[in-house]
């Protein structure tokens, strides 16, 4: 890694023509991906890269640049023409830098760097040949992805805060692909965590496969699901695809000041039911979107965004924290040195509540059970969403149903966190790779098992079969 003293001249660099702040991401990164189609390993990819982010801050500008050249020369040139793009009289910075200690961190028991190619190739196949073996005649594709990283970050800023942190993250997906006549149905299984390779150890590859096959083969006898408003049940091991795309981008700071949120201008009003509370935790155990320092060097830490249905915080990056005078969050992230950071999400959920998940089932009466939920779209600004259900069953007289298929869920976020009527005490998460601003990040998110008294479902099916 880069000498403290380089670090520090690119710092006084960077600042040398004017700037309020100026701060530097070095990232060394080593990687493997495997993926497995049709019962073969069709890539086997591993490498590293490492490079350097510097941006400065004057007023509402930034200027970034970034380089793969960590000579101390090359940081001092990235340095140079960065500060050409700022201007000021505050003159340059000279930062003592002093090492922040992380008040959070992840034990590692088997780094993925350390383990060989042939045992996480075996991990793949293994997968693979659970999924197909779930019903051989049915089954007709399945394609399994496997990926690790190990990151080592340095980031320091002209306030004098020096951070080393190490990321290592590890996970395992499976697609499976059933048909039987012209039905065809998927089904899909991942898990990841902060983590080494110790995270199949607990999560077997093949019993990742047979979920995701079982899935799939149950789909191909599922009923159409039935299409008008109804009372729908999200069980928790849903997880918490709702809350982060139909609220949670929505308490990113960046777009709440720009006006592309429905929650701007509602600190401190009521925007959901008493029986809501969001949060969004990055220290939390082995979660795939945890970390110790956010992309900023800002110190990860638990953040309460909604309490008990009244709008309490924001997810803030150093910028957006500026513009309103509070202190960052924790919240700043980004893909790798060559993009700034932006405020993102890292483990956003629903807090667990004190129903019993079978007791809001039986207390529904009729309407519809989703224990998967699949992709969807929403309009940050208007809150707006249809999402896909990738697994759901009708419930009827309190109890569930038949499965069905092709159902889509369609309303409101801000409008739907107001009408929980009931919230479990459980709590399932899911992981995923957020996209925004051409950046992805990795989070997880999680709910309770909720009882939302309406919403709008989709389908082919009449209410009746």
């Amino acid at each position: 890694m880069v000498e403290k003293k380089t670090i520090q001249a690119v710092l006084q660099e960077a600042m040398a023509r004017g700037g309020d702040f100026a701060d530097i991401f070095i990232e060394y990164r080593r990687a493997t991906g495997i993926s497995c189609e049709d019962g073969k390993i069709e890539h086997i990819h591993s490498g590293i890269e490492n490079g350097a982010g510097i941006r400065v801050l004057s007023g509402d500008s930034t200027a970034y640049g970034y380089t793969n050249d960590l000579s101390p020369d090359g940081l001092l040139e990235a340095a140079r023409i960065v500060s050409h793009a700022v201007s000021g009289d505050k003159g340059s910075s000279n930062p003592v830098l002093k090492k922040l200690e992380p008040s959070v961190t992840f034990a590692i028991t088997r780094m993925p760097d350390k383990v060989g190619a042939g045992e996480k190739v075996k991990a793949v196949k293994t997968a693979d040949e659970a999924a197909r073996a779930v019903d051989r005649d049915k089954i007709k594709q399945v394609m399994v992805g496997y990926g690790d990283v190990v990151q080592n970050v340095v980031m320091a800023n002209s306030n004098g805060e020096y951070v080393e942190d190490e990321r290592v993250r590890t996970r395992l997906l499976v697609h499976a692909i059933a048909a039987e006549g012209s039905v065809i149905q998927t089904g899909y299984e991942a898990v990841g965590s902060h983590s080494g390779f110790e995270l199949l150890e607990g999560n077997r590859p093949e019993e990742i496969g047979a979920a995701a096959a079982n899935r799939a083969v149950r789909m191909l006898t599922a009923k159409p699901a039935p299409a008008g408003k109804m009372p729908v049940v999200l069980a928790g091991e849903a997880g918490g695809t709702m809350v982060h795309e139909a609220c949670g981008h929505g308490l990113e700071a960046d777009l709440v000041q720009k006006g592309l949120s429905v929650y701007a201008g509602k600190m401190g009003q009521k925007v959901a039911a008493d029986c809501v509370t969001v949060i969004d935790d990055a220290t939390i155990g082995d979660k795939y979107g945890s970390y110790s320092f956010d992309d900023e060097g800002v110190p990860s830490r638990k953040v309460v965004l909604i309490e008990n249905g009244v709008l309490k915080d924001f997810l803030y990056d150093r910028i957006t924290a500026r513009r309103e005078g509070v202190a960052p969050n924790g919240h700043g992230r980004r893909e790798s040195y060559q993009h700034k950071p932006i405020p993102r999400m890292a483990n956003t959920y629903i807090a667990a509540g004190n129903e019993d998940p079978q007791r809001i089932i039986r207390e529904t009466g009729k309407g519809l059970l989703v224990t998967k939920m699949g992709g969807g779209q929403v309009n940050t600004t208007t809150g707006d969403f249809v999402f896909d259900v990738a697994e759901g069953f009708l419930i009827g007289g309190g109890e569930v149903g038949p499965m069905v298929r092709g159902a889509t869920l369609t309303g409101n976020g801000p409008e739907v966190l107001r009408i929980v009527e009931a919230v479990g005490n459980d709590l399932g998460f899911t992981i995923g790779t957020c996209g925004k601003d051409g950046q992805g990040v990795p989070v997880s998110d999680a709910q309770p098992t909720l009882k939302i008294k309406e919403l709008v479902v989709g389908g082919t099916g009449h209410g009746d079969d």
